[in-house]
């Protein structure tokens, strides 16, 4: 499977955005039983909800036919009173009395009004206790679909082999796990907890609409199908703003990442400025993409609200005429009047998530891409290596080509054999390929072609875990983990005892450094090293790999940016660290390697030269050459 390249450029489309946000809600399948508590919880709710404004029509047709029925001649019936009307000519008040349930001599009906007052309050208290159980059941789901989310990104991050890290910006992919992720978490639980509220508060007002009128509810309805396209219009426009705003986020956190973690550097080369200009630049940016998100989506709102206002003006013109012509009651208009404004609340709400469905849309294609970008595939061992003696390895390399991008070769049909207990300098130019070649003895990195064999077994016979568990690493850059040094020691060993940690920071020269700090052991620590200088560091680094028991050990630089008040430690700590294993170094300073067994120098990925100090200084060439180049610089 080949790397894929998860920074795709700022603005850039979405490759498929319906079924980004098909794969994001299908994550809700998980949690099938509480959103379908939730749905159920909502339709009862929303029935409740709806049936209200229909019983408070009723109610002002009690109270208005009460007032007019007191004016009346009692005795009269409803009917003679509209003969009486027509035959004065009062035709328009004889129509209007026809919609309205009047008995001639009687008052308000307060027996009735209360009966219907109490059902209506108990209606919404109902409503609102089905709705905050839905809302709990909602929530409670899209909580629980977040945390799985972000176990998934967690565990992808621990999958991801170094070529599909190659090129790519820390920043951006920690923006994916961060941001993006609390950005769909956000949207999710606003969406999922408003969606179905929405549909189903939508579908009962029209129903009930219907019911009152269904002419009139086509007065209401004629303007809205303009009032969708025109939404519609604003989220495709609206849709790159917020692609490009979430890529911007990743370049600025990225940005600022590069910032503090090479602070020191930035200042001794005077960056400041040229950094405070890519931070604007890209901040910039995410200004205008977050303001085109914005402006666009925020279009949305006053646009609903306006084609609402002007259904709202031709209900009541038309409703009014209605209840003159005796078609519709006056608690009938009323009521018809409060379902026109309830109707704006789902329809402002669809239009509001379209806008939070295409930002998280936005957000779940990073997270997608990321899930689905290449990975360590799962391996089952095809043969049995046996047990870490600590006695060294055999390894050979057989013909090893290898190219970060194809066609451009960095190994090139390397051959190269090391006894058990042998320690192999490996020296060259920067980009020769010398931290390459033990990336690829460690499978951080698969070959092209040829043989990486330990103790005659290949490396590709044997799992990833397998191979590491044979081998220790010491880089340049120390690496320490948040937490004591006791805990950072033992991340060597997983079943290491305190004595066994003890041991190991006597054996490389640390234990005396680590009981004079106030906490001793128990210090607390990071990637910063808090109280611990960069030699100090290096050292509990080197008491980790002691404790790990390997067979292969991997220097890296280790001793190129140590103090010199801690070098002669370190030197002796590595000495120990080196006893019985097979070792690589990989170093600039030729004076910390004459006593390898064999000493290869690499250049554009070939070994040109290969033998011990001595004999590579009496041949004359590229050793001789580096050698005699760094001497004469220190003597300078």
């Amino acid at each position: 499977m080949s790397p894929r390249n998860v920074n795709k450029r700022p603005g850039e489309k979405a490759q498929n955005p319906l079924r980004t946000i098909g794969r994001l809600f299908g994550t809700l399948r998980a949690e099938k039983l509480r959103v379908g508590t939730a749905i159920v919880l909502t339709f009862i709710c929303i029935a409740a909800s709806v049936s209200a404004p229909r019983l408070l029509g009723k109610a002002t047709d009690v109270i208005f036919a009460g007032m007019i029925g007191a004016h009346m001649q009692p005795g009269q019936t409803k009917t003679e009173v509209i003969k009486q009307l027509s035959a004065s000519g009062n035709q328009q008040q004889a129509k209007m009395l026809q919609g309205i349930d009047v008995v001639p001599g009687a008052g308000i009906d307060y027996s009735l009004l209360g009966k219907i007052l109490l059902l209506v309050v108990g209606l919404y208290v109902g409503s609102a206790v089905l709705n905050w159980l839905s809302g709990l059941a909602t929530r409670t789901a899209v909580q629980n679909v977040s945390y799985e989310l972000r176990q998934k990104v967690q565990a992808k991050v621990n999958r991801i082999p170094l070529s599909a890290l190659h090129g790519s910006a820390r920043g951006d992919i920690l923006s994916r796990v961060t941001n993006d992720v609390d950005n769909v978490s956000q949207s999710l639980q606003q969406v999922v907890n408003q969606l179905f509220h929405s549909i189903f508060l939508l579908l009962g007002t029209l129903a009930m609409m219907f019911a009152l009128s269904w002419k009139l509810t086509i007065v209401a309805l004629l303007i809205v199908p303009a009032g969708l396209i025109i939404i519609f219009f604003i989220m495709k426009k609206a849709q790159p703003y917020f692609q490009r705003q979430w890529k911007a986020t990743g370049a600025v956190q990225s940005t600022v990442e590069e910032a503090f973690s090479g602070h020191e550097i930035m200042l001794t080369y005077n960056l400041r400025d040229k950094f405070r200009e890519r931070f604007a630049r890209e901040n910039k940016e995410l200004f205008r993409s977050a303001f085109g998100a914005n402006w666009m989506s925020g279009l949305s709102q006053p646009v609903t609200t306006m084609v609402n206002n002007l259904a709202f003006v031709a209900v009541c013109v038309v409703g009014a005429l209605m209840v003159l012509e005796g078609r519709m009651s006056v608690g009938g208009v009323q009521a018809f009047i409060q379902y026109s404004r309830q109707l704006q609340t789902p329809l402002g709400q669809l239009s509001q998530m379209l806008s939070t469905v295409q930002s998280a849309g936005a957000s779940a294609e990073r997270i997608f891409e990321f899930l689905d970008s290449a990975e360590e595939t799962e391996e089952t061992p095809k043969t049995d290596t046996g047990q870490v003696t600590r006695c060294g390895a055999h390894i050979e390399f057989k013909n090893v080509s290898f190219s970060y991008q194809k066609g451009v070769p960095v190994i090139k049909n390397l051959s190269l054999e090391v006894a058990p207990g042998q320690t192999v300098a490996i020296v060259g130019q920067t980009g020769a390929g010398k931290t390459t070649l033990v990336n690829l003895l460690m499978r951080f990195y698969e070959i092209d072609s040829g043989q990486i064999l330990i103790d005659g077994t290949d490396i590709r016979d044997m799992t990833r875990a397998q191979v590491r568990a044979r081998c220790a690493m010491v880089l340049q850059d120390t690496w320490l983990f948040k937490g004591s040094i006791r805990d950072n020691i033992a991340y060597g060993s997983a079943s290491a005892t305190d004595q066994q940690i003890v041991e190991a920071a006597k054996a490389t020269q640390v234990d005396r450094i680590i009981r004079q700090l106030p906490d001793g052991y128990d210090t607390e620590v990071s990637d910063e090293g808090g109280s611990l200088s960069q030699g100090e560091k290096q050292l509990v680094t080197i008491a980790r790999a002691f404790l790990r028991h390997s067979d292969v050990l991997i220097l890296d630089e280790a001793t190129s940016s140590v103090d010199t008040r801690t070098e002669v430690l370190v030197q002796k700590a590595m000495d120990r660290l080196q006893e019985g294993n097979t070792s690589f170094v990989i170093a600039h300073r030729l004076s910390t390697i004459r006593d390898a067994s064999t000493i290869i120098v690499m250049e554009d990925g070939d070994v040109v030269e290969q033998g011990t100090h001595e004999e590579l200084l009496q041949a004359g060439g590229a050793y001789a050459r580096l050698y005699q180049s760094q001497f004469e610089g220190a003597n300078a």
